[in-house]
């Protein structure tokens, strides 16, 4: 019996722990009012809408004549408001993870490519959202999976999402749906980096795995439990603070924006400054696609939209920020770079093209 750093141990089925992470994801998966809302705003087409400034509702309304700083903590509390029992799960489900993970003997492998390909097929299932996933990868990374494995998991989980990818082929031309879908290969071409492995591998702290002993059951759930609170904390006490300044200076930053700035004319220095904050903003599941859809038929011109299309939601100042604290800064730009960089290729051949 392998002892934790604390001292205790913890008996556990590998087996048992797998099956209730699937039967608990599963129940959310299918059941749970973030999906249903993804299913009805595919259901919706044309007609769907965007109320809030970072969230498709708004139970606190945020008009342009309110004060700023009115304005930023509304949006603040609809943020939180929108993303509540996704993020519930998630900081359910990141121990979780952790706890089972940490009951493996092998949690990587000696290639990046193979690495970011497995954590890619994790990370299609996950179907969560940039923000929701956060939590979670902080329980994959204290686990001892591969930060290549990670990062891919992140970019997966919201860029392969299987309804949001069929609401941008419904709602869009196929050639401007195509080039969106070159978001999806964001994860391979920077979690397979060299640089990126490297710079992962010197801020890594993997938590030690538990194997299992002869011990009764009462003892083995006691020290599931036991792993799983300290789990909890570890992944509470870096993820919830900056949950909350990320839906901040996301609402900060939205609302500083002027109302009329995407119909400016098309520029270089346009489309980059788009993607760049398009990279930034925590925004919800299939936020993107509605945001892009509306303001095409409202006449912002088209290479902005696609740069908006190809950027928001596959990152965010929020799991950018989970990456910086638990990997490295240095990854957490690169990733941000990357992704931006990719949105305004796509905006500029938009531009070329039109």
């Amino acid at each position: 019996m392998r002892s934790s750093p604390d001292g205790t141990t913890a008996a556990a089925n590998p087996f048992l722990l797998f099956r209730s992470l699937c039967s608990a994801y599963t129940s959310f998966a299918l059941g749970s009012r973030p999906f249903l809302a993804l299913l009805k705003r595919y259901h919706a087409g044309p007609q769907i809408k965007a109320a809030g400034e970072l969230t498709f509702g708004q139970p606190y309304l945020v008009d342009r004549t309110m004060p700023l700083v009115t304005r930023v903590w509304r949006t603040t509390l609809n943020w939180l408001d929108a993303n509540r029992v996704g993020m519930n799960f998630s900081f359910l489900f990141g121990p979780a993870a952790l706890t089972f993970l940490a009951t493996l003997r092998r949690r990587r492998t000696n290639s990046r490519y193979l690495n970011t390909l497995l954590g890619t097929v994790a990370g299609v299932p996950l179907a969560v959202c940039t923000n929701c996933v956060a939590p979670m990868a902080q329980g994959f990374l204290a686990s001892g999976m591969s930060d290549e494995s990670v990062l891919a998991t992140m970019f997966a989980s919201p860029a392969l999402n299987v309804v949001v990818l069929a609401m941008t082929f419904a709602l869009f031309p196929v050639p401007v749906a195509l080039l969106s879908s070159l978001r999806c290969f964001s994860s391979s071409s920077f979690c397979s980096g060299r640089g990126v492995s490297r710079a992962a591998r010197r801020c890594f702290s993997p938590v030690p795995s538990r194997n299992p002993g002869r011990r009764n059951v009462a003892r083995g759930l006691l020290g599931i439990a036991r792993s799983y609170a300290r789990g909890f904390w570890h992944v509470f006490r870096i993820a919830f603070p900056l949950m909350l300044l990320a839906a901040f200076l996301g609402a900060l930053l939205v609302e500083l924006l002027p109302a009329q700035a995407l119909f400016a004319p098309v520029t270089v220095g346009g489309i980059l400054l788009v993607a760049l904050i398009a990279a930034f903003l925590p925004v919800p599941m299939a936020f993107d696609v509605a945001v892009a859809y509306v303001t095409l038929t409202r006449g912002v011109p088209l290479p902005y939209v696609v740069t908006i299309l190809c950027t928001l939601g596959i990152v965010s100042v929020y799991s950018l920020s989970i990456v910086g604290k638990s990997i490295s800064w240095k990854v957490a730009i690169a990733a941000y770079a990357t992704v931006a960089a990719l949105g305004t290729a796509a905006g500029l051949l938009a531009r070329s093209l039109g």
